[in-house]
């Protein structure tokens, strides 16, 4: 079956902790999924990225959650690491090779795992990706997606941004840094180019020339690039080596040293964490464009992003809502080995700040 796309986002955010089933159903849940019910007492290995942020917890808080209500069981796995690629190739093969009643997957490299997908679909074995989609996988394979939308996510990060520096472009060039954890998982190079091609556009409405620089697969993808020399903005993006906070805090703290940074966007919980490291060295980020602060930006949630935005040393951040793809990923394996067709199910991307952080229709998506 090909999984249909959806045209309106799901807004997720209401459901908040203790809400009960009945009460997500009637506010938030996707007309497919009402009154599911599992025909066996299916089992479902669930490929996350890793267990590296506290991210892939809350993804599990939501998948326990859907088990629970839907009287099936699960088993949740990932290597060590985003970067151990290979090693998520064969914890999938191996759950393939099991007949499972379906499989969930975060892929760490959208190519990687093509292969896998076409033995799964080979087997029969209803596969649903969450997190991060496959764009190019086997026709059939996948039989619905949970994602976020996150062309629509980063556009939220490069509006806040621009919004806060726009009054400091045009009096010589200034530097914008943007840090991606890698250029291979389809969830954080949807991000990053959402984010490079909103700055662009509300530059350009202010008559402000941008010149994206850096890493190739990010500056490949920019239609009708500037002129780095003459730029008003140069973009700058940075992928580290490996998925690490600490070699993220490398490639931002290269961009934070040079004196013409006014701004920069990590673009998920490990390149965040490794902006604000590299401030701990350098202690340049804050809220006060005009004083010269550099304006800092997160992605996701967890303990050390969420007392930067309290504290003002980032002025927001984009959460999305991991509890909820993580919830409805085993809704949609258990529709799926039921033999229903399904739709995907993309999600919205959120602003806080230190202003919102515990509106109800947030703060469940704060995770620690």
């Amino acid at each position: 079956m090909k999984a249909k796309k959806v045209i309106a986002l799901v807004m997720c955010a209401a459901m908040v902790a203790g809400m009960s089933a009945s009460s997500v159903m009637a506010a938030d849940m996707p007309e497919q999924f009402k009154d599911l019910k599992a025909n066996e007492a299916y089992d479902f290995p669930m490929m996350v990225k890793s267990f590296q942020s506290t991210y892939w917890d809350a993804a599990q808080e939501g998948m326990k959650k859907a088990a629970d209500e839907l009287g099936v069981t699960y088993k949740a796995q990932g290597p060590n690491s985003e970067s151990d690629i290979a090693d998520q190739v064969n914890m999938l093969n191996n759950a393939i090779n099991k007949n499972p009643d379906g499989i969930a997957l975060a892929a760490c490299d959208q190519n990687s795992v093509l292969d896998s997908l076409q033995s799964a679909l080979d087997k029969k074995i209803p596969v649903v990706c969450f997190d991060s989609g496959v764009p190019d996988a086997p026709e059939g394979s996948v039989y619905a997606t949970v994602v976020t939308d996150n062309e629509q996510a980063g556009g939220i990060a490069a509006e806040h941004i621009y919004e806060a520096i726009k009054d400091r472009i045009g009096n010589g060039q200034v530097r914008v840094g943007e840090v991606n954890q890698d250029a291979t998982s389809a969830n954080i190079s949807e991000r990053g180019m959402g984010f490079i091609n909103k700055f662009i556009e509300l530059a350009k409405a202010d008559g402000k020339t941008v010149a994206v620089v850096g890493n190739d697969f990010y500056v490949n993808q920019v239609k009708d690039n500037g002129d780095q020399a003459s730029a008003d903005v140069v973009l700058e993006v940075a992928v580290p080596a490996q998925t690490t906070v600490e070699l993220c805090s490398t490639e931002a703290q290269a961009i934070l040293s040079q004196e013409n940074c006014i701004a920069i966007f990590g673009s998920n919980q490990t390149a965040a964490e490794g902006v604000l490291a590299a401030n701990a060295n350098l202690n340049v980020l804050g809220s006060d464009a005009g004083a010269g602060d550099v304006i800092g930006v997160g992605f996701d949630a967890g303990s050390i992003i969420k007392a930067a935005v309290q504290d003002g040393t980032f002025i927001g951040a984009v959460t999305q809502s991991p509890l909820m793809m993580g919830y409805y990923a085993i809704y949609a394996l258990t529709a799926a080995a039921n033999g229903a067709e399904l739709e995907d199910v993309p999600t919205a991307g959120y602003w806080y700040d230190s202003t919102n952080m515990d509106d109800e229709d947030i703060s469940p998506n704060l995770y620690d």
